[in-house]
């Protein structure tokens, strides 16, 4: 029987449908395995379930050995997965696209509301005692319905939010490099560039993937061009926002506020200058975060996994 090690342990769905397939191993530390534990725990595997918090390059695929077949990535991006590598070695790669479209989605918009409406910093005026009336300037914050939303990267996730952004009357505006002319007209959604979003958009929400191109996209010079009262919001990945420039704008109140699901390094230490800041609201990397879609994740990382190990052609491989 083929043996496979699990980076995490993952919702049981997905070990269901790998029970008696299989012989797989799940690592059961505090967190994911260090780079020296993933070389050992896939010795001898012929697959690999990962998450994106692991880094499989070369390295990982020779220490598991040549009887390697397939790397199942349960996530959509797969930047921790050296493909050129893979391939050169016969392993085939596999993730999850399309699943956590609008659980993401539902995601960046709540951080949105949140951000603009004070949401967290109103739960903790509320703990500390602060509450003693209802004050005409306490905690006021921006609306959402009528405002300009500017989505950077017209994917599905970035369609998904402005199909949410319709119902509360946005004007939407987009920066892809891509056709989007369909999707746009069926949206009303606008293409425009990024400096000319800038500086009219009231929130910003970022859908790209990180690449040598995109890392630090919005840094100092973005962020001084966005509006004073702007929100920032990231769930796609940590390195498009440079932390430093963030940290600055936020505590000049260049931009009025950041919400990020996802953080330069990743996790945000405790005591990291971001945490201290009333106006940015950070959590955990939850935007897939609902049963229903990490079991959808789960099963579909399994399918992945065991076709791969059959040598039969994966049902979600990596473009």
């Amino acid at each position: 029987m083929a043996k496979v090690f699990i980076t995490r342990d993952i919702p049981q769905a997905g070990l269901e449908l790998l029970a008696g397939q299989c012989d797989y191993t799940v690592w059961r530390g505090d967190g994911p395995p260090s780079h020296r534990e993933l070389c050992a725990g896939v010795a001898g595997c012929h697959g690999i379930l990962s998450l994106l918090t692991d880094r499989l390059d070369g390295i990982v695929m020779d220490a598991a050995g040549a009887q390697l077949r397939v790397i199942s990535n349960m996530a959509v991006g797969y930047d921790n997965i050296d493909v050129a590598a893979a391939r050169a070695r016969g392993i085939a790669v596999g993730n999850t696209p399309g699943v956590l479209t609008e659980t993401t989605a539902d995601l960046a918009f709540a951080l949105m509301a949140g951000a603009a409406r004070r949401i967290v910093e109103g739960v903790d005026h509320v703990r500390a005692g602060k509450w003693l009336t209802w004050g005409p300037k306490v905690l006021l914050g921006h609306d959402l319905h009528g405002a300009t939303l500017g989505i950077v990267g017209f994917g599905r996730i970035g369609q998904a939010l402005a199909r949410r952004a319709a119902g509360f009357g946005m004007r939407v505006l987009f920066v892809d490099s891509g056709n989007k002319s369909e999707a746009a007209a069926q949206l009303g959604a606008k293409r425009v560039t990024l400096a000319e979003m800038l500086p009219v958009a009231d929130f910003m929400s970022l859908h790209v993937p990180s690449t040598p191109e995109t890392r630090y996209m919005i840094g100092s010079t973005q962020l001084a061009m966005m509006k004073p009262s702007a929100i920032l919001v990231n769930t796609a990945r940590g390195d498009l926002v440079d932390p430093a420039a963030l940290e600055d704008s936020l505590r000049r109140r260049l931009i009025a506020a950041a919400a990020l699901d996802v953080t330069e390094p990743e996790p945000l230490p405790v005591g990291h200058a971001l945490l201290a800041l009333p106006n940015c609201l950070v959590v955990p990397h939850i935007g897939s975060a609902s049963h229903a879609t990490r079991d959808l994740m789960a099963t579909m990382a399994a399918r992945n996994l065991l076709a791969g190990l059959a040598g039969v052609p994966l049902p979600n491989p990596v473009p």
